[in-house]
């Protein structure tokens, strides 16, 4: 649940921002971004507009005669690959799931992303049932984008960047199973490389990375409300003091 972080907003103790990973566990390079994280967002956010959903108005890919994409442009800028209609998923979990869509919505070659809950035991769970923690779910982010403009490594390489991935079941204020680090891959492949990228991101991070492996059994979409949270809500307390910041340090926004 969300409200202890309004708690700490109107007594004035919000001393850092939640969902946001701690200054001691930053990666290096994160100030700056490295090449390749900057490489990935292109997608600045100032494009997305609400009231379309997250979608990017006037940037969407379009398709040609001969079944090809549009070179992929993110508020006019090219990302210096051709997008086709080929299309693959990517399931991550790194707290609270109105973070983690909101950054990776603002990616080029990212076509939709959708809040959701899997690990659990039970079918169709709800946001209550999660927030128990009696479920065992995690909140997490099912992305579908585009291979030939970013890479699943790609994502994961934004993923060690978008959260701490050092504190088991917390980030930032919100604490629980629900809010654990998490990659569920989808085959073989997918957990190749999301070993690799984690082996890569623990020799940047000097504290254990603690966040699962693990095969994805199912993904649950969470509740109308939750989609494209930080879009439609914008001035809510929550967003401001923990999405928009986070977006800023990312420079997504």
């Amino acid at each position: 649940m969300r409200t202890h972080i309004l708690l700490f907003i109107t007594t004035g103790m919000l001393l850092s921002v939640a969902c946001a990973p701690p200054e001691q566990h930053e990666r290096p390079t994160a100030r700056q971004g490295s090449e390749r994280v900057q490489a990935v967002t292109t997608a600045v956010g100032n494009g997305i507009d609400a009231s379309t959903g997250g979608k990017r108005d006037g940037n969407h890919i379009n398709e040609t005669e001969n079944g090809r994409m549009d070179e992929h442009t993110v508020n006019g800028t090219e990302t210096g690959k051709t997008a086709t209609t080929a299309t693959e998923t990517a399931v991550l979990g790194a707290g609270c799931f109105w973070c983690v869509e909101a950054v990776f919505e603002r990616l080029a070659g990212v076509l939709s992303v959708e809040a959701g809950y899997s690990g659990g035991t039970t079918d169709n769970p709800t946001y209550e049932d999660v927030c128990s923690g009696g479920t065992g779910h995690a909140e997490v982010a099912r992305i579908t984008f585009d291979p030939a403009v970013i890479e699943f490594a790609d994502l994961l390489e934004m993923f060690w960047h978008a959260h701490d991935p050092t504190t088991l079941n917390r980030q930032g204020a919100d604490v629980g199973t629900q809010y654990r680090s998490v990659i569920f891959y989808q085959d073989e492949e997918q957990k190749r490389i999301a070993e690799a990228s984690r082996a890569a991101a623990q020799k940047q991070i000097p504290d254990p990375i603690v966040t699962e492996i693990t095969a994805l059994v199912a993904f649950h979409p969470a509740e109308e409300y939750h989609q494209d949270y930080y879009n439609r809500n914008r001035n809510a307390p929550y967003c401001q003091v923990a999405i928009r910041p986070k977006l800023k340090k990312l420079r997504l926004e």
